[in-house]
């Protein structure tokens, strides 16, 4: 499958994500969970293009929620990853895709449409940003490096908040940008050294797993275990050499 041809089809989302007419058409899926007429809209458009290039495959979206996956190949989308960014307009929103074959990750792409950014990457071929190769950072201690952190589970933010307190006291300092897909990508280009969060679903996290790997770096759960791209739980991403120490703080 060409992934320039898939990169083409996921830019045409732009038009949607920069229309804040839809964007100002809000639902409520829980608390502090949203979505909107744009996420909506391009995880149709999507779902139906990706149909017509390949119809054998199948299709995992958030805004259908976790499914029990029993074929061979499957998209996973994040159509809108930034939701409640983009009600703000804080223009920090991607698309997020990935291609799941006999469950592995083989193809992830995470797109943002404010900066014209597109991140992609195939099983086995390297990560690239805008048509140039990606590295993760090659920073060896906690201490040098940035951490992003996301806040899932506001249940947990007690327990959270002192994962972040015991992280912020050993690197150089933590940033949260709002989109995991995001963080991830900015993971596997080194403009951070880590990222890490209590739970994130498949479409959250796919495409950016693959990104790090092939750049470089390390992605598990906070036991240091694979993860399964059809199942959601913890998530950290690093360049490797600080994986275990980010690991020990968790």
């Amino acid at each position: 499958m060409d992934i320039q041809e898939i990169i083409e089809l996921v830019k045409k989302t732009k038009k949607f994500i920069l229309n804040r007419e839809m964007v100002s058409d809000v639902k409520e899926k829980g608390i502090a969970d949203y979505v909107t007429q744009v996420d909506i809209t391009v995880q149709n458009f999507l779902k139906e293009e990706l149909f017509i290039l390949a119809p054998d495959i199948q299709f995992l979206g958030e805004e259908t929620g976790l499914q029990n996956m029993k074929a061979d190949s499957f998209w996973i989308l994040d159509p809108v990853d930034g939701t409640t960014n983009l009600m703000h307009d804080y223009q920090h929103s991607v698309v997020s895709l990935a291609l799941c074959q006999q469950d592995e990750i083989v193809m992830g792409i995470i797109y943002d449409p404010f900066r014209e950014d597109v991140f992609y990457a195939m099983k086995g071929n390297g990560s690239f940003l805008n048509g140039q190769p990606i590295h993760v950072s090659n920073v060896g201690k906690l201490s040098d490096t940035m951490i992003g952190i996301g806040t899932a589970k506001r249940e947990l933010a007690d327990e959270n908040f002192a994962r972040f307190h015991r992280v912020f006291g050993q690197c150089q300092d933590i940033r949260r940008i709002g989109s995991a897909a995001l963080e991830l990508a900015y993971t596997a280009c080194g403009r951070q050294g880590g990222y890490f969060e209590i739970y994130l679903n498949p479409w959250d996290y796919a495409a950016g797993m693959l990104l790090i790997q092939e750049a470089g770096g390390k992605v598990t759960d906070f036991m240091g275990r694979d993860l399964n791209p059809k199942k959601g739980g913890s998530v950290v991403g690093t360049n490797g050499y600080i994986h275990t120490e980010l690991l020990q703080l968790l």
